[in-house]
């Protein structure tokens, strides 16, 4: 039988900004790029539910970008069925991928406990996705390389991790397809901005045959940092002058380092004024742990230094909000404050408990640092909803709503268009992904009028030849 040629097949993130899944399959072997979990849109949530696209004992290994959830969220659940091939990833997003993966079992365990108990729940009983312990098996299964070493993956294919400057430990994937007159493919996934207030910026590309770009804001740009910066701080200045709280749904991961950051020299320069800061994730806060440690050991992707005594994510009243009894504590607060509290498009998590005290209340502000997708409560705030269905029950939306997409950790659509455009050559093609359809389409577009590339956005569960 004639050896047939590889192919790239495309299982999730297509027309959508969550469930980043791609399958390169050489004949030989099938290795998995992200396994993310799906976000937002009910019809999106239930194919978390459905039979994975593929068997999950077939995938031979899965290169993981990075930690977020929408890459790496349904992780737990392939090893629970059938997955038993290695995990290649840098070692931060190993660290920082067993932390969310954990996290969301144990989230998902407690969110199914709370449906039952207030039975609002179409499910009888309701289940979580997967649990706690799911989560914990996977960590054995990673494999760590560092940027810019080859590695080998099965079926004659290898591997080249290069910092994305999304969150820390984010790569994008370089993947070379035999050793005789090899073909080079690279993923991007999710492309940080080269202002990222704390890490540097994404590595130059490299001449590869097909690229596959992210293009969350693939027909957006964003507004001067400044700009953010003196927006956060004029919202929290007037709502702590009207005596309410700021709650930032914020992920875990990367967003909230950045919001202490910036919040903290904020107030160094008397732009805010003296609050409380409340960080109310047990995720984010073993999180900024990690991020801690990798500026006080100079990791090479942290362009931050150290000062000895100096907390860089302090801003001057720091609270770590540990244990769910501290939370509930939070309900009775008087006076100004900060919440800071996942999850990042307020899709689940303690921020909701925040958001039922905060909505109704118009001395309130609820400001949302980054994307926010279709059908998210994040998204039907930003889109202005006068109402929110939140823990069974409609609550009010009277507390003032900012969306400063600025903060994202997401490359806009210049900054997309000049990354790519300082590859070394052009690829043949170009796979738009990851993106909401107009984005997607705005960003193929651009793509073949200012680079001349041959640039497609393709459709979900497609299957291309990579020759």
């Amino acid at each position: 039988m004639a050896r047939r040629d590889p192919t790239l097949s495309f299982l999730g993130a297509t027309g959508t900004v969550t469930g980043s899944r791609f399958l390169v399959d050489t004949g030989d072997a099938r290795v998995l790029v992200d396994c993310g979990m799906y976000q937002g849109l009910k019809r999106l949530r239930l194919r978390n539910w459905e039979a994975p696209p593929v068997p999950p004992a077939s995938v031979d290994a899965v290169v993981l970008t990075h930690a977020h959830l929408d890459h790496s969220g349904m992780l737990p659940a392939l090893v629970r069925d059938g997955f038993s091939g290695p995990i290649v990833s840098t070692a931060q997003t190993a660290d920082l991928a067993t932390i969310v993966m954990r996290d969301s079992g144990h989230l998902q365990e407690e969110e199914a406990e709370f449906a039952n108990k207030r039975g609002f729940s179409k499910h009888k009983p309701a289940r979580p996705l997967y649990t706690e312990d799911d989560a914990r098996a996977v960590a054995g299964r990673f494999h760590t390389v560092a940027f810019g070493a080859r590695a080998e993956l099965p079926g004659d294919m290898a591997l080249t991790l290069r910092p994305a400057g999304h969150i820390l430990g984010s790569a994008t994937a370089e993947i070379e397809l035999g050793s005789a007159n090899p073909r080079r493919v690279l993923f991007s996934g999710d492309l940080g901005r080269a202002g990222h207030p704390l890490l540097r910026p994404p590595a130059t590309p490299p001449a590869v045959d097909t690229v596959l770009v992210e293009s969350t804001y693939g027909n957006r740009r964003h507004e001067p940092a400044e700009e953010a910066e003196a927006k956060l701080a004029d919202i929290v200045t007037k709502t702590a002058g009207r005596g309410g709280t700021v709650v930032i749904p914020s992920f875990a991961v990367d967003r909230t380092e950045v919001l202490l950051w910036l919040l903290r020299r904020l107030r160094s320069s008397g732009r805010i004024p003296a609050l409380p800061v409340y960080a109310d994730s047990p995720m984010a806060l073993a999180v900024l742990d990690i991020y801690r440690r990798a500026i006080a050991e100079h990791d090479p992707e942290v362009q931050i230094q150290p000062e000895a005594g100096v907390d860089p994510f302090d801003p001057g009243d720091l609270r770590e909000i540990h244990t769910p009894d501290e939370s509930r504590q939070l309900d009775s607060l008087h006076g100004p404050s900060i919440i800071i509290s996942a999850s990042g498009m307020a899709t689940g998590g303690r921020v909701l408990h925040h958001l039922e005290r905060c909505l109704p209340d118009q001395r309130c502000s609820v400001i949302l640092p980054g994307f926010q997708a279709e059908a998210t409560r994040g998204r039907l705030l930003a889109e202005g909803a006068k109402s929110l269905k939140l823990l069974g029950q409609v609550v009010p939306v009277r507390a003032a709503i900012y969306q400063l997409d600025a903060l994202s950790g997401h490359a806009d659509a210049d900054e997309v268009t000049a990354w790519l455009g300082s590859s070394p050559r052009a690829p043949k093609t170009a796979y738009v992904i990851h993106g909401e359809p107009d984005a997607s389409r705005a960003l193929a577009d651009r793509l073949g009028t200012q680079l001349g590339w041959n640039a497609v956005v393709p459709t979900d569960g497609e299957t291309v030849r990579l020759d």
